[in-house]
């Protein structure tokens, strides 16, 4: 069998090592995907070069191939298509009465979804190991960081977390959500907007950004900067909790007449 081609050039052929087609698929891919240019979108391509991060650190962490960890070089463009939506308690509320009831435990992953910011794949590997005295302890290997992660949840919401793993399925949560957003006239809304939408609720709650770094999973607070807009109300909450010093100036130039 050939060597596979992609954009011209001859992807390395790693079959004969150990955990090397791990390697091969990773990397061609996204040759592939970087390979067509300016027709795919940025947000493609930091998936895709997401992919090449983690080949490159299990190089380096686990399989000793590499000399040094080449995957925390590689950097991502912000995309020029990037987007928010946020959606208010009201809009929740609306998205989770329109999932009927036959589809209660997807009614239940959604409602999660927006209460922890945990995404998708995270919330549907959860098991009854993760669940700690109200917490969500997601292990390394369950997150897109690569790094363990603690999520409160809220106490009327811990029932839910009684029978894990979820007894659904990715095509079963996916079809529930897009009749959901369907049916209250949404279908712009993505999954992953209620990890923008836990985001926003904790900014509305007073929690800081570097709270909101490590709940959401944030590798750095330059990721969590996209919400900083949301952060802005409080500013003016800060000036009136410190201490007043005018009476002390006013004194001063009293004393100086």
């Amino acid at each position: 069998m050939g060597r596979r081609r992609a954009g011209g050039n001859q992807l390395p052929d790693l079959s004969g090592l150990e955990g090397g087609d791990e390697f091969d698929r990773g990397f061609g891919v996204t040759v592939v995907v970087l390979a067509a240019g300016g027709d795919v979108e940025q947000d493609a391509i930091n998936n895709h070069l997401q992919v090449v991060k983690r080949v490159l650190n299990l190089a380096y962490r686990e399989r000793g191939w590499l000399e040094q960890p080449l995957g925390d070089k590689l950097k991502k463009k912000s995309p020029k298509n990037e987007r928010h939506v946020y959606l208010s308690t009201q809009e929740l509320g609306e998205l989770l009465q329109a999932i009927p009831d036959r589809n209660a435990v997807e009614k239940k992953v959604i409602a999660l979804a927006a209460l922890t910011g945990l995404r998708q794949g995270e919330l549907l590997s959860l098991d009854a190991s993760n669940v700690h005295g109200g917490r969500i302890l997601l292990r390394p290997d369950q997150t897109k960081s690569g790094k363990a992660r603690v999520v409160p949840v809220p106490e009327d919401a811990r029932p839910w977390l009684e029978d894990l793993p979820f007894a659904t399925t990715y095509p079963r949560l996916r079809w529930a959500w897009e009749k959901a957003r369907e049916a209250v006239g949404r279908k712009d809304l993505r999954f992953h907007d209620l990890h923008h939408s836990y985001a926003s609720m904790l900014a509305q709650a007073g929690e800081s950004m570097t709270t909101v770094r490590d709940l959401l999973g944030h590798s750095s607070l330059i990721v969590t900067s996209r919400y900083a807009h949301m952060f802005d109300a409080g500013l003016d909450d800060i000036a009136t909790r410190l201490p007043s010093l005018n009476a002390a100036i006013c004194d001063q130039n009293a004393t100086k007449h």
